[in-house]
């Protein structure tokens, strides 16, 4: 289960406090939206992924200080690890677009991100469970339905079914129908 942005603003709290064992935790907790982070934006192999998101863990243990408790983590992490991924892009003299460059550019353009991503996590969680997780792993964390299907031990047509079921009540709830 993936921890909500209370959650991992809870254990950045704790381990700034000294907590060695909360802000281990913490890191753990981060890799998962790490690795989804770079798949969605890249095309590098795993290799590339994993030395990224390794970078990316550093950076946040190194750079702990530099949080400011009043803004969202998420956004903190976030803006880590685009800058991570340009550094790496710009050490193999790649080129490539840069998914929310303007953001990257303004920060507050980081918190409406993240307040949007603690919407959507809103959103999911009155959602069943099932329906939830594969809406995450499909769309937000960039499976496809074989890999969604593995990953929860059920059948692709049962993806789809799920997918389209929680879709249709998420858009009912948005605008406010009834179901």
């Amino acid at each position: 289960m993936r921890a909500s942005e209370d959650q991992l603003r809870g254990m950045m709290i704790g381990g700034l406090n000294g907590d060695a064992v909360v802000h281990a935790a913490l890191l753990r907790a981060i890799v998962p939206l790490l690795h989804a982070f770079y798949r969605r934006r890249m095309r590098e192999g795993a290799d590339d992924i994993e030395d990224l998101v390794q970078e990316t863990l550093i950076a946040v243990h190194t750079r702990r200080a530099t949080y400011d408790l009043d803004r969202p983590f998420t956004a903190w992490l976030f803006a880590i690890a685009r800058y991570k991924m340009i550094d790496h892009f710009r050490a193999r003299r790649q080129t490539c677009a840069v998914e929310g460059l303007e953001e990257i550019l303004a920060t507050e353009g980081f918190e409406g991100a993240s307040n949007a991503r603690m919407d959507m996590d809103r959103l999911l969680d009155g959602l069943p469970p099932k329906q939830a997780d594969v809406i995450r792993a499909t769309k937000i964390d960039g499976l496809s339905v074989s890999e969604a299907a593995d990953r929860a031990g059920i059948g692709e047509s049962d993806v789809k079914v799920s997918i389209h079921r929680g879709l249709k009540a998420l858009a009912a709830r948005i605008t406010g129908e009834r179901r």
